[in-house]
């Protein structure tokens, strides 16, 4: 299975952190939030990685280069113009292949075994890891409904940005910028997207705030 980190973002709700460096090299524990993710993808037998990159995207490829240091292949989906997720996902499809394939953030610390995610429900062409609510989303996004597909009604779960996905999930779009939002409530009405719950640990670390936290939490913890 094949794997594409998103790494795109401007990062701006990070300011001024991310003013000379992108979201995904900030540390954590003394190691770029990207590569946190890289080895947790690497641990579920994951090593042919796709990262789009766009803001200040020439410092992700010096620092990870072709994924070898890592244990990995990467290869390197460049955005001239913001994308957006769902754009950015649709304009690597020629790198990501016609297997389905797993759709990780760059900027989430999480402790989810990866190689569970490997098939997906009958009827569904995309299936999302859904998690409690944070205190920063607490409506959440989706419900998950009795037989799995996701619901727009009832007990609200946010989606922790890590998802499966069909290639066929993208391939009627245009070239361009789209919203993961804008197909997952086309998709929902269709009954063609499923989620599952994951009750381990997931921290968005979306703010500058909540990088100091979770690693002053965790030094506090160690």
């Amino acid at each position: 299975m094949k794997a594409m980190i998103l790494a795109a973002g401007r990062g701006e709700r990070m300011l001024p952190l991310t003013k000379n460096s992108p979201k995904p090299l900030l540390l954590v524990h003394g190691i770029p939030l990207i590569e946190h993710r890289i080895i947790a993808l690497k641990r579920a037998g994951i090593w042919d990685i796709v990262i789009n990159v766009h803001y200040l995207g020439e410092q992700i490829v010096a620092y990870l280069g072709d994924g070898q240091r890592l244990g990995v292949a990467i290869k390197y989906s460049k955005e001239p113009d913001l994308l957006e997720t769902a754009g950015g996902i649709r304009n690597a499809l020629p790198l990501l292949g016609t297997a389905p394939f797993l759709v990780v953030p760059a900027d989430t610390m999480m402790d989810m075994d990866f190689s569970e995610l490997k098939v997906l429900p009958r009827g569904s062409e995309a299936h999302l890891v859904m998690v409690d609510n944070p205190q920063h989303n607490p409506n959440g996004d989706y419900a998950i409904e009795a037989d799995g597909k996701l619901s727009l009604v009832g007990t609200k779960l946010t989606y922790s940005s890590v998802a499966l996905f069909s290639p066929r999930y993208f391939s009627a779009l245009d070239a361009g910028p789209h919203l993961l939002r804008d197909l997952f409530q086309e998709s929902i009405g269709k009954k063609q997207i499923s989620g599952e719950y994951f009750n381990g640990s997931w921290v968005d670390i979306g703010t500058p705030k909540r990088l100091k936290e979770f690693n002053d939490y965790s030094r506090a913890g160690s």
